[in-house]
């Protein structure tokens, strides 16, 4: 006489061991918010998603980069109109010279507050900076990286607002003459200030653009980078209880399985 249930004890507890790794498998997606939690489950999904993360992270960075560049730019943008006004009121003090009805002195108090007007000129040529570097005392180009791959740059330009760069290094309303040729020499500097104060608004504007067609990229990719990596909690969670179902099931199986050897073992007692 045989007792036939070794077959379905092996049987059952095969498919215990199968649901319980279902399980296991399920709580990591469930858990972690990611259904790619190993590389064996999705071998090509994950190199496209570690690709999509990469390309993420670049564009998050370039994103700073650019408002960086914009914060120079507006730096850039202030100092300039801090100089304009500058020239301004240098000019209106030189119409005012070129008249022979003012006196000696009051040429000299016009010299003075022109000479204190350069020199705030050239103090922010030399102290305007960004993160230690000058802006305003030098021409030359800063190239932002405003993409998440190689090359992907753009060049905005530093201008220089000395007053040797300027023309008026040697303001003077001495005479007449001079008061009326330093008309000419701000007139001058008033159209470089006017023609950089153009350009930095136009470089403003196409580093805005840059800014948010590299939010686009990274929203567009981030959302399919998301289709392959985020679990669907509501399928996830259907397929966790009927796991639980099943090997409720199973353990109900071996429960009867045993008891039915435990009878026949009985009737030899």
């Amino acid at each position: 006489m045989r007792i036939q249930d070794k077959s379905w004890m092996t049987y059952a507890s095969n498919r215990v061991a199968k649901t319980e790794s279902s399980i296991t498998k399920t709580l990591e997606k469930l858990s972690g918010g990611d259904k790619i939690v190993r590389a064996s489950l999705n071998a090509s999904g994950l190199s496209i998603s570690e690709t999509m993360r990469t390309q993420i992270r670049g564009l998050s960075r370039a994103q700073q980069n650019i408002q960086d560049g914009l914060s120079v730019l507006e730096v850039t943008d202030e100092g300039l109109q801090s100089v304009n006004k500058i020239l301004l009121r240098t000019r209106e003090l030189a119409v005012q010279a070129a008249s022979d009805t003012l006196t000696d002195e009051d040429r000299s108090l016009a010299q003075t507050e022109v000479d204190q007007l350069m020199e705030s000129i050239d103090k922010t040529a030399e102290y305007m900076e960004f993160n230690t570097q000058k802006i305003l005392g030098e021409n030359r180009p800063l190239y932002i990286h405003v993409g998440a791959n190689s090359n992907q740059n753009l060049a905005i330009d530093t201008v220089d607002v000395s007053t040797k760069k300027l023309g008026l290094e040697n303001a003077s309303l001495e005479t007449r003459e001079k008061a009326n040729k330093l008309i000419q020499d701000i007139d001058n500097a008033l159209e470089y200030v006017s023609k950089n104060l153009a350009k930095t608004g136009a470089s403003y504007n196409r580093l805005s653009m840059k800014h948010e067609n590299a939010s686009r990229v990274q929203e567009s990719i981030q959302k399919s980078e998301s289709l392959l990596r985020d679990p669907d909690m509501a399928t996830e969670m259907v397929d966790f209880v009927k796991q639980q179902i099943i090997q409720q099931g199973e353990q109900l199986l071996i429960k009867n399985t045993n008891e039915k050897v435990r009878a026949v073992l009985n009737l030899f007692n």
